[in-house]
């Protein structure tokens, strides 16, 4: 069954609305909230206040887009969780108010899930079960996926998400909000062999990344006491050593999990999933271990509506739908009905 489909995705500091039809994403508009910069990260009041001045106007460019009216809808999907609960909660109750005025069920959403599933957005498309290393905002999963609405994690961050590592190591290196990328750019430019920093992998498939944080920061304390312009002047070669060694961690996991299971058709997700070092670490891995890859479209890695529209379709076609009482969730995993 296919249905024409409103998605609304507030999980965290981006206000997107997309419209699918029949399995197909017509649009994907996003508005994003610079406020945030100077503060050298999301600030959750702030981000929420966004979301109620841009989600009206996304919206409506969605449906214009589109060519659609409200009243053409066959339902309503929205991002439960996992997010800011301020930022959910303007996503989750605009979905109730548009639902309950035209009548239209309301299909919740994981955003994590809808990460996954952001690879059946185009071709090329995994087949099942393929595994899907997920790092995102505040997440970093291996998840084996079974169909599209049957999935669950086999490895997880045990503390800090790789992102967040990434995001922490910018600020101690003075780099302006969001760090992740100017951090991959740089790296870009640097020799990934020019400095050392320590493997913190734990064992089974799980991660952690608070211990290669902390060394980072220990290592640039002593660097520039010794010299003061040292970061300044080695600032491609750390970021390159750093963002090698997060990576490495990732990838060593990734190969681990595909080792076990057997299985070869390897997904990677998540805003993160735009890093050039992780990308081409992907392509060489596949090359040593025969995998079949896969990587979504860069507007698809990052939030965005399009990922939750795909999620909705698959919902829909199973008719789960969710009623009015439901509640966003700031944790909400994989699995969790």
């Amino acid at each position: 069954m296919s249905a024409l489909i409103l998605a609304i995705e507030s999980s965290c500091d981006e206000t997107s609305a997309a419209v699918i039809q029949q399995g197909k994403v017509l649009n994907n508009v996003v508005a994003s909230q610079n406020v945030h910069q100077k503060y050298g990260g999301v600030v959750p009041e702030l981000a929420s206040r966004a979301h109620q001045q841009n989600i009206v106007h996304t919206v409506n460019e969605a449906l214009t887009l589109a060519g659609i009216r409200l009243p053409d809808l066959d339902a309503i999907a929205f991002t439960r969780g996992p997010g800011l609960l301020g930022s959910l909660l303007v996503g989750v109750s605009f979905a109730k108010g548009v639902a309950v005025a035209l009548k239209k069920p309301l299909i919740e959403v994981n955003h994590m899930e809808a990460h996954v599933l952001a690879h059946f957005i185009e071709d090329p498309k995994p087949a099942f079960p393929f595994l899907c290393l997920t790092v995102s905002g505040g997440h970093t999963q291996i998840v084996w996926v079974e169909d599209y609405l049957s999935m669950r994690v086999i490895g997880e961050t045990r503390d800090d998400a790789a992102w967040e590592a990434f995001d922490k190591a910018a600020k101690v290196l003075g780099l302006p909000y969001p760090g992740g990328p100017l951090i991959d750019r740089y790296a870009s430019e640097g020799n990934p062999r020019a400095f050392s920093f320590p493997d913190t992998t734990v064992p089974g498939l799980d991660f952690s990344f608070s211990g290669i944080k902390t060394a980072l920061l220990y290592f640039i304390r002593d660097r520039v006491a010794a010299d003061a312009d040292f970061v300044k002047n080695n600032l491609a070669d750390i970021c390159a050593s750093y963002q090698q060694q997060v990576v490495t961690m990732l990838m060593s996991r990734l190969v681990k999990a595909s080792l076990e299971t057997g299985i070869k058709e390897i997904a990677i997700a998540g805003g993160v999933a735009a890093n050039r070092g992780l990308r081409a670490a992907l392509a060489t891995k596949a090359l040593q271990h025969h995998w079949r890859t896969y990587i979504p479209a860069f507007d698809y890695c990052t939030d965005n509506a399009a990922m939750i529209a795909m999620a909705a379709h698959f919902k829909f076609q199973q008719r789960q739908f969710t009623d009015l009482s439901v509640a966003p969730l700031a944790a909400y995993e994989i699995g969790e009905r």
